[in-house]
């Protein structure tokens, strides 16, 4: 028998990388069955990329999020042409000139948040600062309320992490159902008001954004606002969750950096590439096609695993080693192709921010607890807290 991927293993939840070592060593692509029914995962780098870059053999339907309504799904779940036509109304607000102004409103939230807990020397870093400030600056882009962000947050988790935890089946259960709908019914409020009266915000924006005589209807708008709010918070909150954890867990990595802000960069796309904080994405074959010898039927359920293609020593040398000097050319973290994350611009410079606070505010930041819970998710990994001991500057 091969390799059993169980998602709802709390030893695997923890650190699922052994196991995606044994499945890349696996000769082809064997099915496995889960809550989800029966999926194929897809593991080394080379199958992977493969993967990513065909979505006219692997459909981006299986991405479709819980609580979306309609036939106009979330741009996750489009193929093109239609991803493409809805994407480009979607860029303008992801465009350079508009992310690089963001950095000073990112620079303010930040000393607004340190500001919360100044003094602190005992400090849970999910709780304070990595969970609220994506969502914050997110809320802030598209013109919702910033001050509702612990709901927003709320309402995230019970979408990603909510619906995608064991048991699950990729749902969200009752109670969970019934947060999503009331973040629906307050997204659709705020794209409405926007069609009335529109002001300097994404939704503005997307709302009255035309293309070649078409403009998004109000689904389209809603799924997307939902997935950006959801999708964009879990994941920063994840990265820089990982990226502190790492910086207090090596005390000459953390000296080092602190000593040359500019090697934040680097450090940022190291803990992408090594604890991905999307692990997999979901595909179905839109035809019987073939990976690694493995023949799959039509609407086979694939998942793309990128946190172990990231893992892949085909592609990467040494790659269980934290390696803020490597290579990280080619990680996965941000998808491929036509779904290369939106975000990934205002993700890193959120993450360069925050670090640069985190190691200028603090002279020394120590891990509080001997080991760090992950979130009981199967799709994104992360920290559910960090409690730290810091140290603060001139004390």
């Amino acid at each position: 028998m091969g390799v059993i991927l169980n998602f709802a293993d709390t030893d695997f939840l923890d650190d699922p990388y052994p196991t995606y070592a044994a499945l890349r060593g696996e000769a082809g692509v064997s099915p496995q069955s889960t809550a989800l029914g029966e999926m194929y995962p897809v593991t080394r780098y080379e199958e992977v990329e493969f993967v990513l870059r065909n979505p006219e053999i692997f459909s981006s339907r299986a991405m479709n999020l819980p609580g979306q309504q309609g036939s106009d799904t979330s741009l996750i779940g489009q193929d093109p042409p239609i991803h493409t036509r809805q994407r480009n109304i979607i860029n303008r607000g992801f465009t350079p000139r508009r992310v690089a102004a963001l950095e000073a409103r990112v620079v303010e939230r930040v000393e607004e948040l340190f500001a919360g807990f100044e003094g602190q020397e005992k400090i849970d870093l999910v709780e304070e600062l990595v969970a609220p400030l994506p969502v914050i600056v997110i809320a802030e882009l598209l013109g919702l309320d910033p001050g509702r962000h612990r709901e927003f947050k709320a309402w995230a988790d019970a979408m990603i992490v909510g619906a995608t935890a064991p048991g699950s089946g990729g749902e969200p259960g009752e109670s969970l159902a019934a947060s999503l709908d009331a973040f629906r019914a307050n997204l659709l409020g705020a794209i409405e008001a926007r069609r009335k009266q529109p002001e300097d915000d994404l939704i503005s924006i997307l709302v009255h954004a035309e293309e070649e005589g078409g403009v998004l209807n109000s689904n389209q708008l809603l799924n997307f606002v939902q997935l950006l709010v959801a999708a964009g918070s879990e994941t920063t909150t994840n990265l820089l969750g990982t990226a502190v954890q790492q910086l207090a867990s090596d005390p000459v990595l953390q000296k080092r950096v602190r000593e040359d802000l500019s090697l934040i960069p680097a450090l940022i796309d190291e803990t992408l590439r090594f604890d991905s904080p999307v692990q997999m994405v979901m595909r179905r074959t839109e035809r019987e096609t073939e990976i690694a010898g493995t023949k799959l039927p039509f609407d086979a359920l694939v998942f793309a695993i990128v946190g172990s293609a990231n893992r892949d020593s085909a592609h990467f040398p040494d790659p269980d080693r934290f390696d803020i000097d490597r290579s990280t050319a080619g990680f996965l973290s941000f998808g491929l192709g036509a779904h290369f994350c939106l975000g990934s611009s205002l993700a890193r410079l959120e993450a360069r921010i925050a670090l640069e606070a985190v190691l200028t505010r603090w002279s020394r930041i120590e891990l509080a607890t001997p080991s760090i819970e992950k979130l009981r998710s199967f799709l994104v990994r992360g920290p559910r807290a960090l409690p730290l001991a810091v140290e603060w500057q001139g004390n």
